[in-house]
């Protein structure tokens, strides 16, 4: 049998599935159940739903064998990292993972691997990290959210008094807990604009793409952005940042410059701390200061959240290097399809 692009159908696997069909390749979306419906119903662009019970189950025998009758190629995304779990996948999956799988837990903040880390061997300037006790000026708090592991709380401060006051808020109202809290990272707050970067490492070309741009849409912050000043501050509102949405943006041209040696730098550190480093799609998620310098905030060694707004459009630079506008998703197929005409899956994928 043929190959098949599969993905947890979740985060940006409407893009995966787009682009796959595109370049003549079956989809399988491996549903939670509840989550199914919209995937069901676009049955131009998804040929297969195997709907579970929990994402989990993906690793149960009887799903692996299906997916590997089916020929199934998975593409990683946060959800699969956050849902199925690190050791499961790099331990109990045998289901071929496009890309490098052990390169996703690099994507945490705390532990042996961990981002900064990464940015660290590739010298790519990020924001200092406090204790809570050293935070000695403006501060960003990122923790996760109590009961939705896949979201983080971000606590803004003045500084060390205002935080904890704040965090004993978020404790109370239960934003937070004392276990999670024990893992978050508090992190200078650098001010400028946000962008994420959706970079390609190619194997088949030996060489690093800029595929696209977006900016996050996050709730309640973006309603909040929207009332006058006067209203904000009468209201006091409680803010979240939760992703919501995204939107294609482009970079001042200037900046392109930087943003492709902080990818290739990106590449290069991840190469030497988790071989084979980098496969394919990456996101950094970068700040623009007034001094036009980059400082990556958080890194997504996978399919960024963003891709779909790219998505049956094509990114704004990747006709730069394809001479066609390509979403990620498709950027994807054309990698597994010209490497399995050369037999060399085994290359992109571990």
């Amino acid at each position: 049998m043929g190959l098949s692009i599969a993905c947890i159908a979740s985060h940006s696997a409407l893009d995966v599935f787009d682009g796959a069909k595109d370049e003549g390749f079956p989809t399988i979306a491996i549903c939670r159940r509840g989550r199914e419906k919209i995937y069901a119903a676009a049955r131009e662009t998804v040929d297969k739903c195997i709907v579970l019970n929990d994402y989990r189950e993906i690793i149960e025998e009887r799903v692996q064998e299906r997916l590997e009758k089916e020929g199934a190629l998975i593409v990683p995304n946060r959800s699969m990292a956050v849902y199925v779990g690190y050791d499961e996948i790099e331990r109990e999956l045998r289901v071929p993972v496009f890309g490098n799988k052990r390169l996703l837990r690099w994507e945490e903040r705390t532990g042996e691997k961990n981002y900064y880390r990464l940015l660290d061997e590739a010298g790519i300037r990020r924001p200092a990290v406090w204790s809570l006790d050293e935070v000695s000026g403006p501060v960003l708090l990122k923790v996760q959210e109590a009961g939705r592991p896949q979201e983080r709380a971000f606590i803004f401060a003045s500084g060390r008094d205002d935080l904890y006051a704040k965090v004993g808020e978020a404790l109370r109202r239960g934003v937070v807990s004392e276990e999670q809290l024990r893992r978050s990272v508090a992190e200078e707050l650098v001010l400028g604009a946000h962008f994420n970067i959706n970079y390609f490492y190619s194997v088949a070309r030996q060489r690093l793409e800029i595929l696209s741009v977006d900016r996050r849409i996050q709730s309640s912050l973006d309603g909040i952005l929207h009332l006058p000043a006067r209203e904000q501050l009468e209201l006091n509102p409680r803010m979240s940042m939760i992703e919501v949405g995204h939107i294609p943006v482009t970079l001042r041209e200037s900046l392109l410059e930087e943003a492709f040696i902080i990818g290739e730098r990106f590449v290069e550190a991840a190469r030497r701390l988790e071989p084979p480093g980098v496969i394919g799609p990456f996101t950094l998620q970068v700040i623009v200061t007034s001094e036009l310098r980059m400082v990556v905030y958080d890194v997504a060694p996978r399919i960024g959240g963003g891709t779909n707004a790219h998505l049956g459009l094509g990114g704004q630079y990747s006709k730069l290097f394809l001479r066609r506008p390509v979403s990620v998703g498709r950027r994807i197929a054309i990698e597994v399809r010209e490497m399995s005409d050369e037999d060399g899956l085994d290359e992109i994928t571990t």
